[in-house]
């Protein structure tokens, strides 16, 4: 036997109760999450990657200002700089992606701790520092790899 569900006797509330069940799923903050990580991960990336552009253009200076000027603890110059190179060019470019945002954003991390208690102190170290470590507890947002990736595993 088919039932029927009875109609609504007034519309204007079906309108209303529509609008507020649409007002709970988007609220203002989950809708402005997506776009403020992607800019987050690309604003940062950018930082990064920029001066690994500059290390590559001349690594024998790079060399030279490692074992000379940044002088990082523990690490000799050569394998600091070739490894400081190498995170800022792949890093970023997973970030820009979303791709293992966590794991991307962690030595970019580290290296703005170093930066900032061993060779520069400044405040924008400190901006550097909450955003990656925003990614690193947040992930890279809805627009990212690893949220698709996420949602196609039914992570």
């Amino acid at each position: 036997m088919l039932t029927q569900t009875p109609a609504r006797s007034n519309p204007s509330s079906a309108v209303r109760y529509d609008v507020y069940r649409l007002a709970r799923l988007y609220t203002l903050p989950e809708v402005l999450s997506a776009p403020w990580w992607l800019m987050a991960r690309l604003w940062i990336g950018w930082v990064f990657f920029v001066s690994g552009l500059t290390k590559i253009a001349d690594f024998d200076t790079t060399i030279l200002l490692f074992a000379d000027e940044y002088q990082v603890p523990v690490l000799p110059p050569e394998f600091a700089a070739f490894s400081a190179t190498a995170f800022e060019l792949i890093c970023p470019v997973l970030l820009w992606l979303g791709l293992g945002t966590r794991l991307a954003a962690i030595p970019l991390l580290v290296m703005t701790a170093v930066i900032q208690f061993t060779y520069l102190a400044h405040d924008q170290h400190l901006f550097w520092a909450i955003i990656l470590t925003g990614l690193i507890i947040h992930g890279g947002g809805k627009w990212s790899a690893d949220h698709l990736i996420g949602q196609r595993l039914k992570v």
